[in-house]
């Protein structure tokens, strides 16, 4: 009995704990990443434009614009995204960009020119460059936009308040279609660095929207019928 009760108010506690973290986790989420994206778009800003230094190493489509638009957009995208993060409006949309625009600097900047095997792009998880490579700084980036991405901005934010007021909820479970869209995205985005991790990751996606198409389709036919 009380070892019932200690469980009860175990799972209670736990309970509580997780709706904090409906607020906190996100929150903490969004203000480090909202410090270090001004920072660098603000030093963008402040300082001398180093991307034509690059070459011809910016992927699909910005390898087709000149250096003087990349950098513009880069440093509007940072300032303007940070700030949207910290307040937590279109946070989504926000976290997505950054996203993007950080795969596109770690493939121009981060990544190793030249490597053979994966223990050898290991060494370029570091912070300085020693010929490897220095891409672990926007790799945690990317970890820490994922969930911002795919899970929002939390409680402590406008989108929140946006959606309390037109009475619109958080429920529902992931089909089909919409890990599909998922993965086909992050594959498409992760392949500029790993193509064979990128491939899967899109195959996998697109797979996944076919099946879910043709399910649509049989029980469409399956109602008229």
């Amino acid at each position: 009995m009380i070892n019932h009760i200690k469980s009860n108010h175990s799972q209670t506690f736990l309970s509580g704990v997780d709706s904090v973290g409906h607020y906190l986790g996100p929150l903490s989420l969004r203000v480090i990443l909202a410090w270090e994206f001004f920072e660098a778009g603000r030093e963008k800003l402040n300082g001398e434009n180093w991307f034509a230094e690059l070459g011809d190493k910016f992927p699909l489509p910005f390898s087709l614009l000149s250096p003087g638009v990349n950098w513009t957009l880069a440093t509007w995208f940072e300032l303007i995204c940070s700030i949207a993060l910290l307040v937590g409006v279109g946070t989504r949309f926000a976290a997505a960009t950054l996203w993007v625009l950080t795969v596109v600097a770690i493939y121009a900047v981060h990544w190793p020119s030249d490597w053979s095997s994966l223990a050898e792009l290991w060494q370029g998880y570091a912070i300085t460059n020693e010929g490897f490579g220095n891409y672990k700084l926007p790799l945690l980036y990317l970890v820490m936009l994922l969930p911002l991405a795919l899970g929002g901005a939390g409680r402590l934010s406008v989108d929140h308040l946006v959606r309390a007021f037109h009475g619109s909820a958080q429920k529902g479970s992931a089909d089909a279609k919409t890990w599909g869209a998922v993965l086909l995205t992050l594959g498409a985005t992760t392949a500029l660095l790993l193509p064979w991790a990128g491939g899967a990751l899109a195959v996998a996606g697109l797979g996944l929207l076919v099946t879910f198409r043709r399910r649509g389709s049989v029980s469409y036919h399956r109602s008229i019928a």
